[in-house]
């Protein structure tokens, strides 16, 4: 089946990447899956959930292939990779202005969105995380691998899993610790805050030094220890669009350190209004947003 592939994208748990061109002379990505019972039902997961749906924030399925054993997913090429190894690469080669990573930011909600509330049947993603958000050539946002994926009723909020499914750092906390609360739709809201360099942004005008600020408030409600406490992505969306004045100070996640009281993280919140500059400590380290005009 891979023959003529030449260029190999990526390689991970569930297989290989290759990029390939149809007859029409469109770009594609082929997504070969290994040969297990698991990469089987992986393949059934993806072809079924991401078969119905159409969004722009959703990478398109073009096609899939089954041949013998060897199953095959085709999907729109993205030329900028994924969203980690803009976040992540060492390499400074990409500069993303404030307003391109709010888009960014914006574009993942709306996907996400779409997935929980947009289609007949609520799809829950079950593994969110910067490698599985692809970039088109205008860096704009596609949610992908629907490998981990469950449909479930939109009528019916609580879903049940055998099984915690995810990239370890990235699961939300409930699915492992039952007692913390239902699996919900909030499971795709969790997300961890990486340990990372200091985020610097220069020459920030006053509108960037809200964005950013919006972005740190709206992250920590995400990242809250109870499902219950997490906004829904429709909520993100709404806070992510509105006055950062009015956004409400978040209680503290469970991963800030005990000694920091609510006062002094709402005043941290506050002093970043002016300096942009926001210090977490977690787990005896400390994680820095910084913003200059230097």
């Amino acid at each position: 089946m891979t023959e003529s592939f030449k260029e190999k994208l990526g390689q991970g748990g569930f297989g290989s990447v290759f990029k390939g061109k149809l007859r029409s002379g469109h770009f594609v990505a082929i997504k070969l899956l290994e040969l297990s019972k698991s990469q089987g039902q992986d393949f059934i997961n993806e072809v079924a959930t991401i078969g119905r749906i159409h969004h722009v924030n959703v990478v398109r399925l073009v096609g899939f292939c089954v041949e013998g054993s060897k199953q095959a997913l085709v999907y729109d090429f993205m030329p900028n990779s994924s969203l980690d190894k803009v976040i992540f690469s060492k390499e400074k080669n990409i500069n993303l202005s404030w307003e391109k990573v709010f888009e960014i930011a914006i574009g993942v909600a709306q996907g996400i969105e779409y997935l929980h509330q947009g289609c007949i049947m609520q799809i829950l993603h079950f593994d969110i995380k910067p490698h599985n958000i692809l970039l088109d050539e205008n860096f704009t946002p596609k949610v992908s691998d629907f490998g981990l994926a469950k449909l479930h009723a939109i009528d019916n909020s609580i879903v049940s899993l055998t099984a915690a499914r995810g990239t370890l750092g990235y699961i939300a906390p409930e699915l492992f610790y039952k007692n913390i609360g239902n699996i919900t739709h909030k499971a795709d809201i969790y997300d961890r805050v990486d340990r990372g360099e200091d985020l610097e942004v220069e020459d920030a005008t006053e509108s960037e030094k809200k964005t950013v600020r919006k972005m740190i408030i709206v992250a920590f409600w995400c990242i809250q220890i109870k499902p219950t406490d997490r906004p829904s992505m429709s909520k993100v969306l709404e806070m992510l669009g509105g006055d950062v004045e009015l956004l409400e100070i978040p209680p503290k996640p469970f991963l800030l350190s005990v000694e920091r009281s609510s006062e002094d993280f709402e005043d941290e919140l506050t002093t970043s209004a002016d300096d942009a500059t926001t210090t977490m400590s977690m787990e005896g380290a400390e994680y820095n947003i910084h913003s200059s005009n230097d």
